[in-house]
């Protein structure tokens, strides 16, 4: 009977040892520095409104988040940095669609899976997508657009940023909806793909609220369609406002973790991130850079990326007739 009591008194303490460092980490985390990765170059959109979430929830936490910028392979080289990061929450990603489409395209080229590798924690930001045509064109609805093509089929030349873009796969949305083609010009970037648009060598496009604002002002573009009703363009429809059935996709801006992280940091870190995210002065910079603030938790988001996953996959069996 005593070394009965010995034996499982023994275990219960041993297993209350292996529990204290989860514990501890629990009550002390963070106590050091949170690396935020950002996939792309600075300067650019993500990193601007990364580096504005990151002063938020430094303040939050009351622990420095540190932007790091680790550019390339469309975001796939930053992102495999923290899929391979360990368990600890001190390493964080912010970046967009492109982590998961590219795996989507070649599954054989990324070195991680963005379903299964890393977990998303929550959508932090949207960047609604338009249709714009020259002010000059014949075109005030994205109704009439659609007539033109099906009478005039292989017309209208749309430019993107590149074959794989949100863009690209805009276009096979608009495909598969009007059963009209619209044929894909890519170009390396946004400005470019805007130039061709401003010189005539194409007839639509589909970029960034932020890119194309300037040039509505000026009174040299025309919003046909955007992805998502947008604040600064509301009177804009949708496809699903048009009667379609699917919208045109906007670019995504998210919060992903090492998959596996303990619910004790993401308990932390989430409340962190909704915060920041609402905060006055990052809806301020998001909504001048022609984005919506837009914080949906990680189930839902989640669900929202692996539909756009299989949907990239799709377009991409049925061999995007849409590109040139």
């Amino acid at each position: 009977m005593k070394k009965g009591f010995c034996f499982g008194a023994s275990l219960a303490l041993l297993m209350s040892l292996a529990a204290f460092p989860a514990l501890a980490q629990a009550q002390t985390y963070p106590g050091q520095p949170i690396q935020m990765v950002i996939p792309m170059a600075p300067g650019d959109t993500v990193d601007l409104t990364g580096r504005a979430i990151a002063t938020e929830m430094a303040k939050i936490l009351n622990t420095p988040v540190v932007p790091v910028n680790k550019a390339g392979g469309g975001g796939a080289i930053g992102a495999d940095s923290v899929a391979k990061a360990k368990k600890d929450g001190y390493t964080i990603l912010f970046a967009n669609s492109n982590i998961y489409y590219a795996h989507a395209m070649n599954p054989e080229n990324v070195p991680y899976n963005p379903l299964t590798d890393l977990e998303p924690i929550c959508l932090a930001i949207s960047v609604p997508l338009t249709v714009p045509v020259q002010t000059e064109s014949p075109w005030k609805s994205f109704q009439e657009l659609v007539t033109y093509m099906k009478e005039n089929p292989g017309k209208v030349r749309g430019s993107s940023t590149g074959v794989g873009s949100v863009g690209h796969f805009n276009f096979e949305i608009i495909r598969l909806e009007t059963g009209n083609a619209i044929t894909m010009i890519p170009y390396k970037g946004a400005s470019p793909a805007m130039t061709a648009l401003l010189g005539g060598h194409v007839e639509t496009s589909t970029l960034s609220i932020s890119v194309i604002a300037p040039h509505v002002e000026a009174k040299k573009l025309r919003v046909l369609l955007t992805s998502q009703k947008a604040p600064q363009f509301p009177e804009i429809p949708t496809l699903k406002g048009l009667g379609y059935k699917q919208d045109l996709m906007s670019v995504r801006f998210a919060f992903y973790l090492p998959a596996g992280l303990p619910d004790s940091i993401k308990k932390v870190l989430i409340p962190a991130m909704e915060k920041s995210i609402k905060a006055p002065e990052v809806a301020k910079l998001i909504y001048e850079l022609g984005a919506i603030a837009d914080f949906v938790p990680g189930p839902e988001f989640k669900k929202m990326m692996t539909e756009e996953y299989e949907m990239v996959k799709k377009y991409l069996r049925t061999g995007a007739p849409a590109s040139n």
